[in-house]
């Protein structure tokens, strides 16, 4: 593979997610980048376009003829389109793993209340008085995460995030998708974004397991992702 693979965590989490699909990539004698997205609660700037700032300051050293693969995790793909928008390197390629897809226009909770209703309705008046989300703790994560220190270590780069994180429009891009996607799916959370994938004809590999499996069996889900990776090649 010669494009470079630039893996994005979720805003709600750190780049820890996505540390040891690197070191598979690595292995694989892949090119690899695990960006740290970064933000300030106290910027006049969206989220949105602090975290692609951060993407782009990532690639300031990376030749622009470079083609580049958009890898995103749960929260971070929405933003794909903002990234590829702003980087000055062509993107080869987006791959979303137990993700949610672009929405622009629209925030994260017109997202959730389409997609995930339940957990918007739970979600809202929660925030509204104050409260910050994701609050998990070691026991709720104890199940899909069994590792003591892998948890630990999720933990630590937990982000929760105030209303206004949910409440902010992702930015409208006029044409999306820009390049050839595929989509993996880690845990049955993501089953609607899954289907939607699939009914856009994007190739996808399917996981019954949890939504931090990356990194429970980080060998199997880089597989998946090489695997999709190339099928995505061939079409352009």
């Amino acid at each position: 593979m010669d494009s470079l693979v630039v893996l994005v965590h979720s805003p709600l989490v750190g780049p820890f997610t996505w540390s040891m699909v690197a070191e598979q990539l690595q292995q694989r004698k892949v090119d690899v980048l695990v960006l740290k997205l970064t933000d300030r609660d106290d910027s006049n700037l969206p989220y949105w376009d602090q975290h692609t700032e951060a993407v782009k300051q990532a690639l300031a050293d990376v030749p622009q003829e470079r083609r580049v693969v958009l890898v995103g995790h749960s929260g971070a793909g929405p933003l794909l389109p903002a990234i590829h928008r702003a980087i000055a390197q062509p993107v080869a390629a987006c791959l979303f793993v137990d993700a949610s897809l672009p929405h622009p226009g629209q925030s994260r909770f017109d997202e959730l209340a389409i997609n995930a209703r339940d957990l918007a309705q739970k979600l809202r008046p929660f925030l509204v008085a104050g409260g910050s989300y994701p609050n998990w703790g070691a026991e709720e994560l104890r199940e899909i995460l069994p590792d003591t220190f892998i948890r630990e270590q999720l933990l630590a780069e937990l982000h929760p995030r105030h209303l206004r994180f949910f409440e902010e429009k992702m930015p409208d891009v006029a044409i999306w998708p820009h390049a050839p996607c595929g989509y993996v799916l880690l845990s049955e959370a993501y089953l609607v974004q899954l289907e939607q994938a699939q009914r856009a004809g994007w190739p996808s590999r399917l996981f019954d397991a949890g939504h931090f499996h990356m990194l429970v069996d980080p060998a199997a889900v880089t597989t998946a992702m090489v695997e999709l990776l190339g099928e995505m090649e061939q079409r352009l």
